[in-house]
C-alpha cells in the first residue's frame, strides 16, 4: 500500500462508479487492463501523473451527474450486483458509497503518514 497506489485506485473508483456504472460507458481501466484496481505501480509513472488522472476522472464524473437526479440510477454487472444485492443503484447510493470509499482510503493514507512521522491523532 502506497500513497501513489491509493491515488491511482481512487481514479479507477471514480471511473468505475460514474462512467461505467452510472453512465453505462464501456471504458478501459485508467492505468491499463493489467491494473484494473489501480494499485499496481510503474517506475515511469509519478505522483503528478496519477493526481492528474484522478482529477480528470473527478471532473468527468461531475460532468456526467451534473443534470442528474439523486434518484436516477445506474446498472451494476451481475457479479457486482451479487455483492450489493441488486443490479440497479441510484446516484444517491453511489454518492454515499463514494463517501465511504474516500473515508476508508483517507484512513489508509493517515496510517501511512503515521508510519512516516510518528504523529498520532490528538
Amino acid at each position: 500500500m502506497t500513497l501513489l497506489g491509493l491515488v491511482q485506485h481512487l481514479a479507477e473508483v471514480e471511473r468505475n462508479w460514474f462512467q461505467r456504472v452510472f453512465a453505462g460507458h464501456d471504458v478501459a481501466p485508467v492505468f491499463g487492463e493489467d491494473n484494473v484496481d489501480g494499485y499496481a505501480l510503474r517506475p515511469d509513472r509519478g505522483f503528478g501523473e496519477a493526481v492528474a488522472a484522478w482529477q480528470a476522472e473527478v471532473t468527468r464524473g461531475r460532468e456526467l451527474i451534473a443534470d442528474a437526479s439523486l434518484d436516477d440510477s445506474g446498472r451494476l454487472s451481475e457479479q457486482e450486483a451479487g455483492l450489493v444485492g441488486d443490479q440497479g443503484v441510484s446516484l444517491r447510493w453511489i454518492m454515499v458509497h463514494m463517501i465511504e470509499e474516500y473515508a476508508r482510503h483517507n484512513g489508509h493514507a493517515d496510517l501511512i503518514r503515521e508510519q512516516i512521522d510518528g504523529v498520532t491523532g490528538a
